[in-house]
């Protein structure tokens, strides 16, 4: 080849490129290269196929067919040329004859995930829904050639999850059934907790392709993290028939078993799953924890140690041996969490629950100084990766207090469910909830659940936010609320939560503690549920939450001025309550049960309507699965020895002091808020425009 012919290629080919960059931005002045470049080189097949791929853009079908109908004939091993005539035939609504042109392109050259995902929505015109999951399907594993989905992708593990929003919308903007951005746009949802947008992407993704298992799985998650556990269990049980021995499938199957109450089966399908794929760490973590649900504590600290000598570096296996609070760690253990965490390497996950299962280690063989430095790093990572803000707890409380008054309740009054079923226990973690859980739990007529997510996801519904950076609207929407809306919520819950009651007894307690935040929102709702609050002394309590890692939630207690704070608007929330409903809630303080167990039993089974019975001063007799940290100390008598352990560490408890205020000086009284300073920085710190 000469210099010239040389040049004319390049020249050429430069004009080609030109002329496809017009294509999706100008198809007319793309019309005009092609042209310029056929009258420089008749016949040439890509500049023929740029200009009936013009044509077909400015939908000028008929001549797009003239130039590209003798051009596929012509070029029978050319994939685009296949292509662009595909897409013409779909334009013209011949979907049979698209759909062979297509298919024909993608025989040539199956690394084409847009042809796959127009192919299938070619068959879903043809009503041809399994060719449709094929094509998707196909779609999917070609996708990860390509490079905006890549880009996303990266985005995603990065968790730069504004960016991989941005680039998927825009994606699916062009391509509105690509099943692949559809699923990793759910993805980026369902990391935001937007679980009703990531749950209707991925019902979307199944509908186009119901054989597309990452899809499945991700839903089955999104309903797990609602506490649907029912229907997560459906779709865990679509794939584990088509795919029986995944681990993934299986251990997501026993978790659901888990929660919903089911404990014995749960630990049958760890344990099968386990024999199967016995190189599990999380497996065999998993396994502990349903295993120590079951009372099975020595299983449980083998599960747990096997998952350490799996992964020598597994701080969550490290910190679950210190939270069953009775185990002791060996001097050999002690010096296996030292060395792993002087590693540079570490991950943060497994530093900060090894700082905190040292800290445990360290407090029990009781050296407080250095236990109180091990809990004080765990807790400053742990935080680093919140974003909770102090600011919106107390200005909850405020507007709240605000709202919730005695005309307002007057107003409402016959709203709601009538039903009696419920027994909440609330306050703050580390208070005694569990134990007055399992008090009540021992009662012929009284069922304990867990700790049940069901009225913070109708509180959620009230927020008026997709994002977590908009202001909420909750409490405040609740005064919009109809008597028929307050008593479908009512029933709500109750439809939600019946699959944990698996006793017939007619009454069943939810022992979430964080749920005293929505006492208004129960009250309207539910107004002849019971509710019991739960008190500690505010060192004890608050030390306790701020030495222990919290699996979720309870964002408030891996900073001390943050948990003194957080416990002095519960304390002002639940005054405005006592004053505004006087009796609607029992206060069960901790240190008068430990003290005079018979007589606090005898008031709490008053306030509940129900008479006296002996077996509930026998608590740590009962067998139950319990689900929470407390579950090893509730198995035994109450004993006095914990009340004041907090004492060890007050050297160290001055911020703590400080942010709790009058508050501290009252227990287990309340100051008079209107006087107080907490009542004051509420006022100052109350956002312009609140109610």
């Amino acid at each position: 080849m000469t210099g010239t012919e040389t040049s004319a290629h390049a020249t050429l080919d430069v004009a080609l490129s030109h002329a496809a960059s017009l294509l999706s931005l100008d198809p007319a002045l793309a019309q005009v290269q092609a042209d310029e470049i056929l009258r420089a080189a008749p016949g040439h097949p890509m500049a023929l196929m740029l200009l009936g791929a013009a044509l077909r853009r400015q939908g000028d079908f008929t001549a797009a067919r003239a130039v590209l109908e003798p051009l596929a004939r012509s070029q029978p091993r050319a994939p685009q040329v296949h292509v662009e005539f595909g897409l013409l035939l779909a334009a013209a609504r011949e979907t049979d004859s698209a759909i062979a042109a297509l298919t024909h392109a993608i025989t040539l050259k199956p690394a084409q995930p847009d042809v796959w995902r127009a192919l299938g929505d070619l068959a879903i015109l043809a009503q041809r829904p399994a060719e449709a999951d094929r094509a998707y399907a196909q779609s999917v594993r070609w996708s990860t050639e390509d490079a905006e989905l890549m880009d996303a992708a990266l985005a995603l593990s990065e968790d730069r999850l504004s960016v991989a929003e941005r680039l998927l919308k825009a994606r699916l903007k062009d391509a509105p059934t690509d099943v692949a951005a559809i699923r990793m746009l759910a993805e980026v949802a369902g990391r935001l907790g937007r679980y009703g947008d990531a749950e209707t992407l991925l019902r979307r993704a199944l509908e186009l392709s119901p054989t597309f298992t990452a899809a499945r799985h991700n839903l089955a998650i999104v309903l797990y993290r609602q506490v649907r556990l029912e229907e997560a269990l459906a779709e865990v049980e679509q794939l584990l028939a088509d795919h029986p021995d995944d681990p993934n499938f299986r251990n997501l199957k026993a978790g659901a078993l888990a929660r919903l109450g089911d404990v014995e089966t749960s630990i049958t399908v760890y344990g099968r799953m386990l024999e199967d794929h016995p190189n599990q760490p999380k497996g065999w973590l998993s396994y502990g924890h349903v295993l120590k649900t079951a009372g099975r504590s020595e299983d449980g600290v083998k599960a747990y140690r096997r998952a350490i000598a799996l992964e020598p570096s597994f701080g969550d296996a490290y910190w679950s041996l210190a939270n069953l609070k009775t185990f002791r760690f060996h001097d050999d253990e002690i010096a296996a969490m030292e060395a792993q965490i002087a590693r540079g390497d570490l991950d943060l996950e497994d530093r900060f629950h090894l700082h905190f299962a040292l800290g445990k280690a360290l407090e029990d063989a009781g050296d407080y100084a250095a236990a109180f430095a091990h809990y004080s790093d765990g807790a400053r990572l742990r935080r680093s990766l919140l974003q909770y803000d102090p600011e919106e707890t107390t200005d909850h409380a405020h507007r709240s207090i605000a709202l919730f008054t005695e005309a307002f309740f007057e107003a409402r009054r016959g709203f709601g469910c009538d039903a009696q079923d419920p027994v909440f226990v609330v306050g703050l973690p580390r208070s005694g909830s569990t134990l007055i859980e399992q008090i009540l739990d021992c009662h012929s007529a009284v069922e304990g659940t867990a700790e049940l997510a069901e009225l913070g996801f109708i509180a959620r519904g009230f927020s008026g936010r997709t994002r977590r950076s908009e202001a909420t609207r909750y409490p405040d929407a609740t005064a919009d609320m109809t008597a028929d809306r307050a008593k479908a919520l009512g029933e709500l819950y109750l439809e939600r939560t019946k699959v944990q009651r698996r006793t017939g007894k007619p009454l069943f307690i939810d022992k979430l503690p964080n749920n005293f935040a929505h006492i208004g929102l129960l009250r309207l709702i539910l107004p002849n549920a019971k509710i019991i609050d739960a008190r500690r002394h505010p060192l004890g309590t608050c030390f306790s939450a701020f030495k222990q890692h919290f699996a979720r939630g309870q964002s408030f207690s891996y900073d001390l001025t943050e948990t003194g704070r957080y416990y002095a608007d519960y304390v002002r929330l639940m005054d405005h309550f006592d004053r505004v409903a006087p009796g609607a809630v029992h206060r069960v303080i901790y240190e008068r049960m430990v003290e005079d167990p018979e007589t606090e039993v005898r008031r709490l089974l008053d306030y509940c309507r129900l008479p006296f019975e002996d077996g509930c001063l026998r608590f740590y007799e009962n067998d139950r699965a319990v689900r929470t940290a407390s579950s090893e100390q509730v198995r035994r008598p109450i004993f006095k020895d914990g009340i004041d352990h907090w004492r060890h560490f007050e050297p160290w408890l001055d911020p703590l002091k400080a942010a709790l205020g009058p508050v501290l000086d009252a227990y287990p009284g309340v100051p008079d808020f209107s006087q107080t300073h907490v009542a004051k920085a509420a006022l100052s710190e109350r956002p312009e425009g609140s109610a």
